[in-house]
């Protein structure tokens, strides 16, 4: 055979190759930083939906759960996301008044979530309760947020405008409180060590010794005892209730892959993807019953009260909310 036939027949299985490629549909889900990371619930998803979708789904990581809904307002129709995943209910109202969302036409069945779900546009894969850490020597913990103002007590928060956390607590102490958040939150400003962009950031500065406590979720110790077999930290019960989150996933409106990204959602309350969620996002998910639920997650703190305000309410005292959390720190 010649160097020119090698040549053709060389260039034209260099062809049929890259035609495959570019005929394996690409799904592109916008999340945040700690899901996509390699600890997180990403890699064990990719893996799993792969299987089952013949597509190629690629996880693009975008900060902390608020920054995902400023990111996608920031490209519009330009934005190359099929599939938003980690907004939670107190921005879910936002991103469908800002003409981001299509409706997912899937019925939720099989939920354990503690509340009603029929939401049209956003089906749960995790929920759990915003608490604060501490190691389970601390001496005087906090039973409140009066107590916790009160006390000397050091705690490393998220910012309200990046973090899913950080406007959970906002809404946690306005929920609480009333029009005494502001009071409150005077009282707390001591007790900030330093507001970080997003949850990752923080927790590791709680972990390197930092603060005394850290913003996280009754959950988190359970990665400690679970992972690393290390019984030292626990969360604080706050008389006042604990705030609940419950995130979410849902199809843009300009999704070049519609199909595959319903396909996706309907694959996110299923038991493959809701096993993988408990040790690696250390959080509820949203389609398992308690029994099914790791060892180690019936030792976590019960809140006696559980707080949350519905999706249209958070979203309409969200900026006052934050002028009160903003004016009370900068005093």
């Amino acid at each position: 055979m010649s160097l020119t036939n090698t040549t053709i027949i060389a260039a034209g299985l260099t062809l049929l190759g890259g035609a495959a490629i570019a005929q394996t549909p690409v799904l592109t889900v916008y999340t945040y930083d700690s899901f996509a990371s390699d600890w997180g619930p990403g890699p064990a998803v990719e893996l799993a939906f792969e299987e089952i979708c013949a597509c190629d789904l690629q996880f693009t990581a975008t900060g902390d759960g608020a920054a995902l809904l400023s990111r996608l307002r920031l490209e519009g129709a330009r934005s190359e996301a099929d599939v938003v995943l980690g907004l939670d209910t107190n921005l879910t109202t936002a991103a469908v008044e800002a003409g981001l969302m299509a409706e997912h036409g899937l019925t939720a069945e099989g939920l354990t979530l503690p509340v009603d779900w029929n939401d049209p546009h956003f089906l749960p894969f995790d929920w759990g309760y915003f608490a604060f850490v501490h190691r389970a020597d601390m001496e005087d913990v906090p039973g409140n947020f009066e107590e916790l103002a009160a006390s000397d007590a050091s705690i490393v928060i998220q910012d309200p405008r990046s973090s899913t956390p950080g406007l959970g607590l906002l809404l946690w102490v306005q929920n609480a409180y009333g029009d005494e958040a502001a009071t409150v939150w005077e009282g707390l400003a001591d007790n900030v060590v330093t507001v970080t962009p997003g949850w990752s950031e923080a927790y590791g500065l709680f972990l390197d010794g930092e603060a005394d406590m850290v913003l996280s979720y009754t959950t988190s110790p359970a990665y400690h005892l679970i992972a690393e077999e290390d019984d030292s930290y626990a969360t604080a019960s706050f008389s006042e209730g604990h705030y609940m989150q419950i995130e979410v996933g849902g199809v843009l409106h300009t999704a070049d892959n519609p199909e595959l990204a319903q396909q996706f959602l309907d694959f996110m309350v299923s038991p493959a993807f809701q096993a993988i969620i408990p040790e690696t996002n250390w959080m509820y998910p949203a389609a398992l019953s308690a029994d099914e639920l790791p060892a180690g997650f019936d030792t976590l703190t019960q809140p006696e009260e559980a707080l949350i305000y519905p999706a249209e309410e958070a979203a309409a005292i969200r900026d006052a909310a934050l002028d009160t959390w903003q004016n009370a720190l900068s005093q």
